[in-house]
């Protein structure tokens, strides 16, 4: 299994206590604290997890950018980057998705910006506005794109990787957000989104929307 770089200090971490905790059984002590931490190390490991996207592709096709589930879907307007209305996918991450973002289409970075915020919960509408965020925006044949990392109660960390200029190629890792999260996907008013409020997204896998 493949894992995020970001991830290796706290599999470090993770697993020096499980050893010491081992060691402790090992000399004589309890091994309940050893059994009891295992899981949670093995969640640490699991939630660092970076599969290969092996879903579908296509120029027609916008991809998922993050695993979770999709908790609104409305017409907003975008001040920053569309500077004008847009379409608002929002996907909601919990602690047991894949943290790590890909970019739904191809294009070039246009846009980048990072907000310290707020921590509210990623879920709360005015987490859109308030939280820590950081956003990419691409400019492709079919118009703008945006993708918002937003922070929540647990995250405090979002990774963004590109630079403005860089070229986005469909299913590339663009960042990941650690421990919560969301991801809300600007498109151009008019796009065919082909999920609803409900479903289940896998990142890069999921077709959220059509250009036709």
């Amino acid at each position: 299994m493949r894992l995020a770089p970001e991830g290796w200090p706290f599999i470090g971490i993770a697993a020096a206590v499980l050893a010491g905790l081992a060691v402790l059984g090992l000399r004589g002590g309890p091994w309940w604290p050893a059994v009891a931490w295992l899981p949670i190390a093995m969640w640490v490991v699991a939630f660092f997890r970076d599969p290969q996207p092996s879903g579908p592709a296509g120029p027609e096709l916008v991809l998922a950018p993050a695993d979770g589930r999709v908790i609104d879907i409305r017409s907003v307007e975008e001040p920053d980057f569309f500077k004008g209305p847009a379409l608002r996918v929002s996907i909601f991450m919990n602690v047991f998705d894949c943290h790590v973002n890909r970019y739904p289409c191809d294009g070039t970075v246009a846009y980048r910006h990072y907000n310290p915020g707020r921590f509210l919960h990623a879920a709360d509408e005015k987490a859109s506005l308030d939280n820590e965020q950081s956003s990419v925006g691409l400019t492709t044949p079919h118009g703008k794109v945006m993708m918002r990392q937003i922070a929540g109660l647990i995250a405090r960390r979002i990774v963004t990787d590109p630079a403005v200029g860089s070229p986005a190629r469909q299913a590339e890792r663009f960042g990941m957000i650690r421990f919560g999260s969301r991801v809300d996907l600007f498109l151009p008013v008019g796009t065919r989104v082909t999920v609803k409020v409900g479903d289940r997204t896998r990142v890069a896998r999921t077709v959220v929307a059509r250009w036709d």
